[in-house]
């Protein structure tokens, strides 16, 4: 049996641990709420692209534009698919990281080509590291910055025919306690995908007037469109990441006391 120094000296661990795990708890929380401020500051954005685009669908709904390119003359076995997978680079969030990695693995098992994996995140990175996977390594860390960087690879190597569909499977947040990971297609672009949707009320839809064509439109809209949406998900991924370190760290902080 613990004799009483043992026990005091026990207590005083926990304590110290739970004064850790506080701090972190306080330090995830103001990071998501600066990405939720972050996020909807941007939304505007975002739908500002998406309805102007599906505007111009409107007007030529059968136009042809290599953005929307699914070559259908690939076979299934032969297509070429690259995915952005968005990891934090800290572990203590639970099963954040895990989910990821793992609907990753099942999207590489499920689908028929050759994959090759953008991994944001250092967790990420030496997760498929270890594993027989075509990786690049442009990209180290999840900064929210490198959206652009990010999106004009993708789109060169969609437009080059170095690949031929661009995923992105991050983490989306539904509300403070529900988190999914999300695989969404970026590229071929879906033209149903424009369809009308709800938008918020103080977005104003004016008038589009095409110069000097309606590809030239889409030829610079597009790129933006799609580095929006990139950010949007790192965006989102990094609030989902400091939400369920929260969630971790105030587990651990209720276990201590």
């Amino acid at each position: 049996m613990a004799n009483a120094r043992e026990i005091k000296s026990r207590i005083s661990s926990v304590q110290d641990t739970m004064k850790i795990t506080n701090a972190m708890y306080m330090i995830s929380s103001s990071k998501m709420k600066k990405a939720k401020k972050i996020l909807s500051d941007t939304e505007p954005y975002f739908y500002n692209m998406q309805s102007a685009i599906a505007r111009i669908l409107r007007h030529i709904p059968d136009i042809q534009h290599p953005f929307f390119s699914v070559r259908h003359l690939i076979p299934t076995e032969e297509r070429k698919i690259a995915t952005i997978v968005v990891t934090g680079d800290k572990g203590m969030a639970g099963a954040y990281n895990h989910n990821i990695t793992k609907m990753t693995e099942e999207f590489m098992a499920n689908t028929p080509g050759h994959h090759k994996l953008y991994v944001l995140g250092v967790v990420g990175r030496q997760y498929f590291s270890k594993k027989d996977v075509d990786m690049d390594g442009s990209f180290r860390y999840t900064t929210m910055h490198r959206a652009r960087m990010i999106s004009e690879e993708v789109i060169r190597g969609f437009l080059e025919r170095e690949v031929d569909e661009v995923h992105i499977i991050y983490t989306q947040m539904q509300n403070a306690v529900v988190m999914e990971p999300v695989n969404m297609q970026l590229l071929p672009l879906k033209k149903t995908s424009f369809s009308p949707l709800e938008m918020p009320a103080e977005v104003h839809q004016e008038e589009i007037e095409m110069f000097p064509s309606a590809d030239g439109v889409l030829d610079i809209m597009i790129p933006n469109y799609l580095t929006g949406v990139i950010y949007g998900c790192l965006v989102e991924a990094y609030a989902s990441e400091n939400n369920a370190r929260m969630t971790a760290m105030q587990s651990s902080t209720d276990s201590a006391k």
